[in-house]
């Protein structure tokens, strides 16, 4: 039986190291040919802030890559934006928050967990 969702989980921080990245080029493979959502958990949250400046890094600034892939569902788990002490207004627009119910609940309702 063929895929036909894939929930990509990013659960470290989205500069220093490739892990991030990986995960959105990854991710940004199967639209079109499935449901796809990245998961931010942990420090992945951090990927969902707005208005990051990644360029002393000499690296992209990786929020705004996301605006390219406009299927790409992107859902933040709520408790781990909070402890990060992010607030709403300061994440992406494109970002859904998900208390620990629904974001395990997207999770079970995908065909497969991708990790990196």
């Amino acid at each position: 039986m063929p895929m036909r969702s894939a929930f990509y989980l990013l659960d470290s921080a989205p500069y220093g190291s490739e892990k991030a990245f990986g995960i959105i080029n990854a991710a940004a493979v199967s639209l079109g040919r499935m449901e796809v959502t990245l998961g931010l958990y942990g420090d992945g949250a951090y990927l969902a802030l707005a208005n990051q400046n990644s360029k002393g890094l000499g690296v992209p600034n990786l929020a705004d890559i996301l605006y390219v892939y406009g299927e790409l569902r992107v859902l933040a788990h709520e408790f781990s934006v909070v402890k990060r002490g992010l607030f709403e207004e300061e994440l992406i627009e494109m970002v859904e928050l998900a208390d620990e119910g629904d974001f395990l609940e997207a999770i079970e309702d995908s065909d497969c967990l991708i990790l990196l």
